[in-house]
């Protein structure tokens, strides 16, 4: 089976990029997006000059358990630089959501609570939310910095020719990216105390 399908199997419809849009990036965002793949695992992730974005990790359920994801993060981890993710919010229906929640904590993530994720799947038209997870080597990052990070992120790669390989035009990233300067705020202070 190959990488797409790999990822296509285990992630919901409304996360997938089409294998063209995906294909796309990896070659006139080469520099940038990236596949790091082997027989068990799959991840595609971009590289800016100042932090990781990981877009999608698959591990054979064969061998979960046996610390591949956690030397994937770890090979991220060594770039040293900030690392976003999105996840799916928990639902308690679907076991994997929860377990993977669990596993980025162990990993030491961030759940960014005063940055929101709404959009409409470019392939199946569904509304969908996520989570926006960080990791930083520099504990001074606050999430002001990360929600920057998120919108070029967004724009970079989740908006990249989206009109033209999907045939609608993108969402732009304030209708799908919301920042609470007021919770970021607390959090800051709850940091300081």
């Amino acid at each position: 089976m190959n990488w797409y399908n790999k990822l296509n199997k285990y992630f919901p419809a409304e996360e997938m990029k089409s294998k063209e849009h995906m294909d796309t990036l990896l070659s006139e965002k080469g520099n940038i997006y990236r596949k790091d793949e082997g027989p068990n695992h799959v991840m595609m992730y971009a590289e800016f000059s100042d932090f990781v974005f990981i877009d999608y990790i698959w591990v054979s359920s064969k061998t979960r358990g046996q610390g591949i994801g956690h030397t994937l993060i770890e090979k991220m981890k060594k770039k040293n630089k900030p690392i976003l993710l999105e996840v799916e919010p928990i639902d308690y229906d679907d076991s994997d959501t929860e377990k993977r929640l669990r596993f980025y904590n162990r990993e030491g993530f961030i759940h960014a609570q005063s940055i929101g994720f709404k959009a409409r799947s470019l392939v199946t038209g569904e509304p969908f939310a996520l989570e926006i997870l960080y990791w930083s080597p520099n504990k001074n990052e606050t999430e002001k910095d990360i929600f920057k990070q998120v919108q070029m992120m967004y724009e970079t790669i989740h908006s990249y020719k989206a009109k033209e390989i999907y045939g609608k035009p993108e969402q732009k990233v304030e209708e799908v990216l919301t920042f609470d300067e007021q919770r970021s705020v607390d959090l800051m202070e709850e940091k300081e105390s």
